[in-house]
């Protein structure tokens, strides 16, 4: 198993993201993009990163690699956001969530050898994976899970 907690990974605006700084609060990736059928996710991911900002983080993570339903820049995604959800969770660069070029934090969450609890792909934009205080996986999520389900909350509550 390796430490998520040491995986780089950059914000939109292109700044070191640590990922140490949220040891003891669940952290729920999600990869985004703009112009999916699921965007309207990014409404119940603000509400429920604002309703359990205590002891969660939410990262989005911007990805091009289905339907190529992310084409913007960095600032088209953040003004996006910003705009038309209100998103004020933490979003990284856009990365490759599958393939060959992979972003090392979602071979962890997508592999049982690093995150010690299950295998996945990802299927298609606003996959969640759950992680415990600890630095755990707790699970994933397809798509059509929203956000603010109990699949979800159970764990955070």
């Amino acid at each position: 198993m390796t430490d998520i907690y040491k995986i780089n990974i950059n914000s939109l605006q292109n700044k070191a993201i640590d990922l140490s700084e949220y040891k003891n609060k669940f952290i729920l990736f999600v990869n985004v993009a703009s112009k999916c059928g699921f965007t309207s996710q990014y409404k119940e991911l603000e509400e429920l990163y604002n309703t359990y900002k205590e002891n969660l983080i939410i990262i989005g993570s911007p990805c091009n690699q289905f339907g190529a339903q992310e084409p913007g820049t960095s600032e088209d995604i953040e003004a996006f956001c910003k705009v038309n959800f209100g998103v004020t969770f933490l979003m990284t660069e856009k990365i490759d969530v599958k393939g060959t070029k992979q972003h090392p934090l979602y071979t962890w969450l997508t592999d049982k050898s690093l995150n010690g609890t299950k295998s996945s792909s990802v299927k298609w934009n606003f996959q969640k994976y759950l992680v415990s205080p600890e630095g755990k996986l707790i699970d994933y999520y397809f798509s059509i899970t929203k956000p603010l389900s109990t699949k979800i909350t159970k764990h955070l509550k």
